[in-house]
């Protein structure tokens, strides 16, 4: 049974946020959250980009980022929380700041519902710094974006999400055997499979680059 939105315009303790990335999958997830929507977002693109902060490795993360054309839309998830778990959330996406989002910026995917009247944001990743060494995807990393996409998408959005991602080029480093990534996933074998033939054209390596 379809989940009713309007039962959140009651309260006044929900908050909602939009992910492209790593919340997309549920999986990822450290706060008991309220509800989770499909969505889309305008007037954004996505691209991999270096840590603004300190990192153990030299890693990438994704950004939003401000595009130019309105008509760019992120597919990703819209996720409605308690308000008192703004602090974690936060906690979690270091290194982004939060940014609010009107929305008329946001439209539900195939449903035919007004947004509840809440506060809306995304997470934008704070600029680099200059130099440093060569920065990294993690496969740990991928493969829970990734995993989210389908579960969410089907393949059809995986494939989506690496065409319509700026910075792919960006070397992907193989960890999947010891994720370095703090909330990584396990992966079902025909997940696997996937995830390997749709990111197959991309820079795979066994470790980190020097510059």
């Amino acid at each position: 049974m379809p989940y009713d939105l309007t039962t959140l315009e009651a309260r006044d303790d929900v908050v909602a946020y939009f992910g492209y990335g790593s919340l997309v999958n549920p999986h990822t997830h450290r706060t008991h959250i309220i509800h989770c929507e499909k969505a889309h977002l305008t007037g954004f693109g996505r691209r991999w980009q270096q840590r603004s902060d300190a990192a153990r490795h030299p890693v990438s993360f994704l950004s939003a980022y401000h595009a130019d054309l309105a008509v760019d839309e992120l597919s990703g998830l819209l996720i409605f929380d308690h308000a008192e778990n703004l602090p974690a959330i936060d906690a979690r996406e270091h290194g982004y700041d939060r940014v609010r989002l009107d929305p008329s910026q946001l439209r539900l995917d195939k449903r035919d519902a007004d947004l509840p009247d809440v506060s809306y944001h995304v997470y934008v990743a704070r600029p680099p710094s200059e130099g440093g060494p060569r920065h990294h995807i993690l496969q740990s990393y991928l493969d829970a974006v990734l995993q989210g996409y389908l579960h969410q998408y089907g393949e059809n959005g995986a494939r989506r999400f690496v065409e319509s991602t700026a910075a792919f080029d960006t070397p992907i480093v193989r960890d999947r055997a010891s994720p370095l990534y703090p909330r990584a996933v396990k992966l079902a074998p025909d997940e696997i499979d996937l995830i390997d033939e749709v990111t197959a054209g991309l820079n795979h390596v066994d470790g980190f680059l020097e510059r």
